[in-house]
């Protein structure tokens, strides 16, 4: 018998779990002001490693730029700084049609 039939499955694996790719603001500061960041943008920009992954950008460093950034999840404090500038967070859809969470993940 193979090995991996052998040993034991240890804990558990959730098959409809989305893995996020975590963007900060403050590698945000690479944009310039008033541009549209898109998970798209990330990509070409290298900040984003794999495509059709799900981006979440959290609040760690700083941000002093009004950016409109689209993403499929946002911590409240990322949330918080980028309008406070002036710029829009703005949560896509996944590809069923459902919003994406802003906290969870």
């Amino acid at each position: 018998m193979p090995l991996q039939r052998r040993l034991p499955k240890r804990g558990f694996h959730n098959p409809f779990r989305v893995s996020h790719a975590v963007v900060n603001l403050g590698q945000l500061e690479a944009f310039a002001a008033g541009s549209e960041v898109t998970p798209e943008t990330l990509a070409e920009r290298g900040l984003v490693r794999g495509k059709g992954k799900w981006i979440k950008v959290l609040g760690e460093g700083s941000l002093s730029k009004s950016l409109n950034v689209k993403a499929h999840g946002f911590s409240s404090k990322a949330k918080e700084k980028i309008e406070a500038l002036g710029g829009k967070a703005e949560l896509l859809k996944e590809a069923t049609g459902r919003e994406a969470s802003g906290d969870r993940g």
